[in-house]
C-alpha cells in the first residue's frame, strides 16, 4: 500500500466489471478521499457510483489507520448491492494482492498499476491450489495413510456394562502414568463412593507381572473386534498375562429379559425443577440399594511360554489401604465387614493379596477375580465365588451378539471399519439407562455426560438408522419427559441451544418410522416447545437489532459463556420447528401451516444477517494465492473471533478456532439454510479449511464440525475421506475403538464423538436427497477392487428399509449391485456410485443411465429392487 506523507494510505480496488454503485465504510480509520483512476467514469465520495460496466479503477485514502498486529486494525468495507467485502487495511500488499474471482475484483496497493486481467493471470499463473483442491488432486486417504500421519492417542479406559443399566465399569491396563491396573464402578455419571473409604471416588488397583519397568508390552482388544468384553495381554519375559474381563449379572443368566435396568432421571444432570431433583436423588439411592448388582469378571490366564520355570506374579485387586484379605476365601473386605473383591488362584481362594507363582513350561496360572458393583454381604460373595467363569463369559457373549442380530448389518471391504460399526452400536446401546422393559430412556454421551439435546442427537439417529427405533423412540421421550414449563428443552450447563436441535432428532426419528400415532401422543410437547422459540424470537425482532442479528435469538451453544445470536443456536431453533411442521402436515394442518411460515421467515433473517456479517467481514489468503470471504459465529462480531479483530480470550478447549469451527457459521449448511452448492457455502468451507483444520480435521473436539458432511452432499469425495480416516484415527484408542472427547484425552469413551462417525459412516453408505437415494456416495475406490463386497442388509432409511450388495468381479471385467427397498415409500429414483480403482470408465452399463462424470448409476421410477451391471 501507499503511506503518504501525511501518515494515511492509499489502496486501489478494481474490479473486472463495474459493480454500479456502492459504499464504502472505513472502521478504526477515517476515509479521507476516494477518487476514480484510470479510465474510469462516474461519481465517487464515500457513496459511489460506475457510468460504465467495463473494468474499474478506485483509489481510496484512509488515515488515522492502525496498521499494526492486534485487535482493533483498520478495516475497510466495500458495500455493493451484489458482492459486499472487507479487508484489512495491513493485508493489502502488491506482492500477494487480496484476488477475489468470485467476485471479480482486487484490491492492491495504489502504486501496483497491473490491470485486472494482470493480476488475475499473474496469480492464477503460480499453479497454486486452494487446501480442498490439493486434497482433491491427491490419492484417496487410507487408513494406513492417516493412522502413520496423526497423533495416536493414549489408550482409553474400557467402559462395560450390560445395557439399560447405569451400574458401569472403567477397566484400564496401566494407562498413562499409572502404576497399576485398574477398576471404577460407576454409576449414572458418577463414580462410586463408600463410607468406609472417606466417601471418595472408588478405585480397584490390581497388577499382573513384576512391575513397570523399561518394556511396556500391554495390548487390549474387544473379544472378535467388536463386543463388550475386553481381552487384554501384558507380556513380562517369558511369562505371557492374557487377560479377559467383562460385566455380567451377580446371581442371574445375562439376558435381555432378566435386565431390570435403572432409572432413567439417573442420568441426568442438575435440574432446575425441585421435584424432579428430589425424584433423581431417590431414584438414585434406590439404585445403590438394589440387591441384584452388575458383577465385573476377570480371569487372567498367566502363561509360561519359556523352556524353563518361571514366577507368575499378581497383585489382588483392593480399593485401598482400609481392606483386609481373608485367606480362607480370598475375600477383599472392608472394615465393615462387606466383600468388596472375590479372588480365585487356579480355581481355589487365592490366599493372599500379592502372590508370586512358579509356572512350568508350557503351563499356566490362572486368577480369577470379581468385583460387585457395590460390595455385598459375605454370604452373597460366596454364591460369587462358586460361579463359573467360562459359562459367565459365554452367557455374555451370547447376549451381546444377540443384540447385533436383531440389528441392521452393514458389511464393507474394509474389515476395521466393519467392526467400528458394531462395536460402535453396542457402545451406544451401554450408554442408554432406563427401566425394561418399557418407558424412558437416558441416551447417555459418555460416563461423564447426561444426555444433550446437540450431542445425543447422532446417537439416535444411528440407532434409527440400525433398526432400533423403539430404542431411539424412547430415548426422544427423555427431552419431552424433562421438557421445562415454558417449553424449553435444556438439561446441560444452560445449553440453550437443546430445544431446536431436539426437535430436528424428533423430526429425523419421524421420518424414519412415520410413526404418526406417536406424533400425535406428543404434538402438544412439540407445540409447547416450537411456541417457547417463537417467543423467544419475538423479543430479538426489534428495531434495535437490524444489522446485529434481527429476529435471532440469543443464548449458549456449548461450554464456552457465549450469550450472542450464534448462527448455530438460531440454525438448530430453525430446523427444529421445520421439522415440527413436517410431523404436524398430516395431524394439525394448521399449526403446520404456521411453523412452516415461521421457519420460512426465521430461515431469512438468519440469511440476511449472515449476509450482513459476511460483507463486514475481512476475506483471508486460501492456498492458491485467491482471498476468500468469511464469517463470525454470531452477527455482533466482525469475521472469525480467531483472527482477534476485536481483542477477547477466545482461547478455549486447547484451541483459538474453537467458537469458529466447531460452534460456526458452516452448521448453517448442515441446517438447511445455506444450499451446499451456493457460493457462500464455498466461502464457509473454503475459510474452514484454512483456517481451522489440520489434514481436513478441526482442532480439539473435531467432531463438533459439520464440514465432513458438506464434502459429502458437494460431491468433494476425497476431501470427505481425508476427514473421515484422520478424524476418528486421531481421536481413538485404535485398539478398542473407544473415543475420547477431545485430543487432549478428556472423557473417555464419548458415545457422542462415535455417533457422528457413525452417521459419517452412514451418509458415505447411503444418504437421503429429497425424493433421491443415493447410494455409497463416499466410499473409497479400493473397496471395489476385484473380490471385494459391500453389503447392507435392512439398514433404515427415510425410504424404510434397504439393502444392497454390491459385487467386484472384475477379474470378469464387471462390478455386479443390487438395490432393494420394499416399503410403501420408496424412493422415486436411486443413485448409486461405483468407483472403479483404477478410475477407468464401464464401456457398457446395464440396469440405469450412467454418469460418467459422477460414475453413478441413475434409476429412475425405481421400483422395490433394481440390478445394475458395469462391464470393464
Amino acid at each position: 500500500m501507499r503511506e503518504n506523507k501525511d501518515g494515511a494510505v492509499t489502496v486501489a480496488i478494481m474490479w473486472k466489471q463495474a459493480p454500479g454503485r456502492g459504499h464504502i465504510k472505513v472502521r478504526n480509520g477515517a476515509l479521507k478521499n476516494v477518487v476514480l483512476a484510470g479510465q474510469t467514469s462516474g461519481e465517487v465520495d464515500k457513496d459511489f457510483s460506475f457510468s460504465c460496466d467495463s473494468p474499474c479503477r478506485l483509489e481510496t485514502t484512509i488515515e488515522n489507520a492502525n496498521l499494526s498486529p492486534g485487535a482493533n486494525p483498520t478495516s475497510a468495507s466495500i458495500l455493493t448491492a451484489e458482492n459486499p467485502f472487507s479487508f484489512f487495511l495491513r493485508d493489502v500488499k502488491a506482492a500477494w494482492p487480496i484476488f477475489i474471482p468470485a467476485y471479480g475484483v482486487v484490491v492492491t496497493t495504489a502504486d501496483d498499476r497491473r490491470s485486472y486481467e494482470q493480476i488475475a493471470a499473474d496469480v492464477t499463473g503460480r499453479g497454486l491450489r486452494t487446501g480442498i483442491r490439493q486434497i482433491e488432486s491427491e490419492p484417496e486417504e487410507t487408513y494406513e495413510q492417516a493412522a502413520e500421519c496423526v497423533r495416536q492417542m493414549q489408550s482409553c479406559p474400557t467402559l462395560l456394562g450390560i445395557g439399560r443399566d447405569a451400574r458401569v465399569f472403567l477397566v484400564a491396563l496401566r494407562e498413562g502414568s499409572e502404576w497399576h491396573d485398574w477398576v471404577e464402578p460407576w454409576a449414572g455419571r458418577r463414580p462410586l463412593k463408600l463410607p468406609e473409604l472417606g466417601d471418595t471416588p472408588v478405585k480397584y488397583r490390581f497388577h499382573l507381572g513384576r512391575g513397570v519397568g523399561a518394556v511396556h508390552a500391554v495390548s487390549r482388544r474387544l473379544e472378535d473386534g467388536v463386543l463388550p468384553i475386553l481381552l487384554g495381554r501384558v507380556e513380562d519375559g517369558d511369562v505371557v498375562y492374557d487377560t479377559t474381563t467383562f460385566a455380567t449379572l451377580d446371581s442371574q443368566e445375562l439376558t435381555a429379559e432378566n435386565i431390570e435396568g435403572s432409572d432413567f432421571l439417573i442420568g441426568t444432570s442438575m435440574l432446575e425443577n425441585e421435584k424432579l431433583e428430589n425424584q433423581r436423588e431417590e431414584a438414585f439411592k434406590k439404585e445403590q440399594s438394589r440387591q441384584e448388582q452388575t458383577l465385573l469378571c476377570c480371569r487372567v490366564d498367566a502363561v509360561n511360554t519359556g523352556s524353563v520355570p518361571r514366577y507368575a506374579f499378581f497383585h489382588g485387586a483392593v480399593p485401598g489401604p482400609n481392606t483386609t484379605w481373608d485367606a480362607p476365601t480370598g475375600f477383599a473386605q472392608l472394615t465393615s465387614g462387606q466383600v468388596c473383591c472375590v479372588t480365585k488362584l487356579n480355581g481355589e481362594p487365592c490366599p493372599q493379596k500379592e502372590m508370586s507363582v512358579l509356572v512350568g513350561p508350557g503351563e499356566k496360572a490362572i486368577f480369577e477375580f470379581y468385583i460387585p458393583h457395590r460390595p455385598v454381604a459375605p454370604a452373597r460373595a460366596e454364591a460369587i465365588a462358586k460361579l463359573d467363569f467360562d459359562r459367565l463369559l459365554s452367557q455374555c457373549r451370547a447376549y451381546w451378539r444377540k443384540k447385533l442380530e436383531s440389528a441392521a448389518k452393514i458389511r464393507l471391504p474394509e474389515q476395521r471399519i466393519s467392526e467400528m460399526v458394531q462395536a460402535g452400536l453396542l457402545h451406544l446401546d451401554l450408554h442408554i439407562y432406563g427401566q425394561q422393559p418399557d418407558g424412558t430412556l437416558s441416551p447417555q454421551i459418555g460416563p461423564l455426560y447426561c444426555p444433550i439435546g446437540t450431542e445425543s442427537s447422532p446417537i439416535i439417529q444411528f440407532l434409527d438408522s440400525m433398526g432400533y427405533a423403539d430404542v431411539a423412540g424412547r430415548s426422544l421421550q427423555f427431552f419431552l419427559d424433562l421438557q421445562h414449563e415454558d417449553g424449553m428443552i435444556q438439561n446441560f450447563q444452560r445449553y440453550t441451544v437443546e430445544t431446536g436441535a431436539a426437535l430436528w432428532a424428533m423430526g429425523e426419528h419421524y421420518r424414519y418410522t412415520r410413526d404418526e400415532k406417536w406424533v400425535r401422543d406428543i404434538a402438544p410437547k412439540l407445540i409447547k416447545s416450537c411456541q417457547f422459540l417463537i417467543e423467544w424470537r419475538k423479543r430479538n425482532q426489534s428495531p434495535r437489532f437490524r444489522g446485529k442479528g434481527y429476529g435471532l435469538i440469543d443464548g449458549k451453544c456449548a461450554d464456552p459463556e457465549d450469550l450472542y445470536h450464534s448462527f448455530m443456536l438460531n440454525g438448530y431453533a430453525y430446523l427444529g420447528i421445520k421439522r415440527v411442521a413436517e410431523m404436524l402436515a398430516g395431524i394439525d394442518a394448521e399449526q403446520s401451516k404456521r411453523l412452516a411460515e415461521v421457519a420460512s421467515t426465521w430461515r431469512e433473517d438468519i440469511r440476511v444477517a449472515m449476509s450482513e456479517a459476511m460483507a463486514r467481514s475481512p476475506v483471508i489468503p486460501l492456498g492458491d494465492g485467491t482471498w476468500c470471504p468469511t464469517a463470525p459465529p454470531w452477527p455482533e462480531h466482525i469475521g472469525p473471533v480467531a483472527l482477534h479483530e476485536q481483542a477477547g480470550d477466545w482461547w478455549t478447549h486447547g484451541c483459538f478456532t474453537c467458537r469458529d469451527s466447531m460452534l460456526g457459521p458452516l452448521y448453517l449448511v448442515f441446517q438447511e439454510v445455506i444450499d451446499p452448492h451456493e457460493p457462500m457455502a464455498e466461502f464457509l468451507l473454503n475459510s474452514n479449511h484454512e483456517l481451522f483444520t489440520t489434514r481436513n480435521v478441526a482442532f480439539s473436539q473435531p467432531y463438533y464440525s459439520r464440514h465432513p458432511f458438506l464434502h459429502l452432499v458437494r460431491g468433494e469425495t476425497k476431501a470427505f475421506l481425508k476427514a473421515y480416516y484422520n478424524s476418528f484415527l486421531s481421536l481413538i484408542d485404535r485398539q478398542t475403538c473407544s473415543f475420547w472427547e477431545h485430543h487432549m484425552t478428556a472423557c473417555p469413551h464419548k458415545t457422542h464423538e462415535e455417533a457422528w462417525f457413525l452417521m459419517q459412516t452412514r451418509w458415505m453408505l447411503y444418504m437421503e436427497d429429497g425424493e433421491t437415494l443415493k447410494l455409497l456416495r463416499g466410499i473409497p475406490r479400493r473397496w471395489l477392487a476385484n473380490g471385494e463386497r459391500i453389503e447392507l442388509e435392512n439398514v433404515v432409511s427415510y425410504f424404510g428399509p434397504i439393502s444392497l450388495c454390491v459385487e467386484s468381479k472384475l477379474g470378469d471385467g464387471q462390478i455386479q449391485a443390487r438395490v432393494e427397498c420394499r416399503s410403501d415409500r420408496q424412493p422415486a429414483r436411486v443413485e448409486l456410485r461405483l468407483p472403479h480403482p483404477q478410475c477407468k470408465k464401464p464401456r457398457q452399463v446395464r440396469g440405469g443411465a450412467y454418469d460418467a462424470e459422477t460414475e453413478t448409476v441413475k434409476i429412475d421410477g425405481f421400483r422395490d429392487t433394481a440390478k445394475v451391471t458395469l462391464e470393464f
